[in-house]
């Protein structure tokens, strides 16, 4: 895995970029970039933000990670996120460098991966989520990034990068939670995401699975990380954040259009969740 180390000030860094075809951005989410890196003493990343979603594996060392208001320690085994537009920050300890391996990627979904493998803006740290199934299926991509001959297609990228996904999944999302309640919760989780913008309730969802509400709140929680109403929140500010890049809607149609009766209550909601008014994102 570790083939195409090169020297840098603070740390040993193998990279390699992707170049995402209109079909890989046609669907729910791609891989942008693919890395390696062996932190030297006084590795420190940060203050900063980024313009992707950055999913990192801890192989050995400690650390402490940094974001949203939240500091976490990593440890070997460990999996955190860092969201895009929130400022980050993390460092090796000296004793005990960090070694990571990690993938940038973007796409109208990309939240729902992580959440599948239970990672939220509220939760980017979840300690020993990494398997030696993942760290395998990482090697994988490593070869095909590297393999210059017979270079990847599209699908076969994207194949592996879902199924980096699918194994952190099977193993992070409570079994007996999936056992119990697995069909009923992925269809409300569908159908939160087909209809976030439409005014639905968190009671029209739970009447909707013939759940009660309370158990239903309390089982999505627990399954994705998050409440089914902040999951609501999450996209529509993602919706939201991709019309304000993409197209030149006014602010008060794309409030409308993901779900706001008006530009204030979207306002309070975009500025509460992604740190910025929406004036001040599109303007950035």
């Amino acid at each position: 895995m570790f083939h195409n180390m090169k020297e840098d000030h603070h740390e040993q860094l193998e990279i390699h970029y992707f170049t995402p075809s209109a079909f890989e951005k046609a669907g729910a989410a791609w891989p942008i970039r693919l890395g390696a890196n062996i932190a030297k003493p006084g590795y420190h990343i940060g203050p900063r933000i980024t313009p992707y979603y950055y999913l990192i594996m801890v192989l050995e060392g400690e650390g402490t990670f940094i974001q949203g208001g939240q500091t976490y320690p990593l440890r070997k085994n460990d999996l955190y996120c860092l969201f895009p537009q929130v400022t980050h920050e993390y460092y090796t300890t000296e004793h005990a460098l960090l070694r990571k391996i990690f993938f940038a990627f973007d796409g109208k979904y990309a939240l729902s991966l992580l959440e599948r493998v239970g990672l939220t803006p509220y939760q980017p740290h979840l300690r020993d989520g990494l398997t030696n199934a993942a760290i395998e299926r990482m090697g994988q991509f490593f070869t095909l990034a590297t393999d210059k001959v017979e270079p990847a297609s599209d699908l076969l990228r994207l194949s592996i990068f879902h199924q980096i996904f699918d194994i952190l999944a099977r193993s992070n999302v409570p079994q007996d939670v999936l056992a119990s309640s697995g069909s009923w919760l992925q269809r409300a989780k569908d159908y939160l995401e087909i209809h976030y913008a439409d005014g639905i309730t968190i009671e029209s969802v739970a009447d909707y699975v013939g759940i009660d509400r309370t158990h239903f709140s309390k089982s999505f929680s627990k399954a994705f990380g998050l409440s089914p109403m902040k999951y609501v929140q999450q996209l529509r500010m993602n919706e939201a954040r991709l019309l304000m890049k993409q197209t030149d809607y006014k602010l008060a149609e794309i409030a409308q259009s993901v779900g706001y009766p008006d530009l204030f209550s979207f306002s309070k909601a975009f500025k509460k969740h992604v740190g910025v008014s929406p004036a001040q994102f599109r303007k950035e």
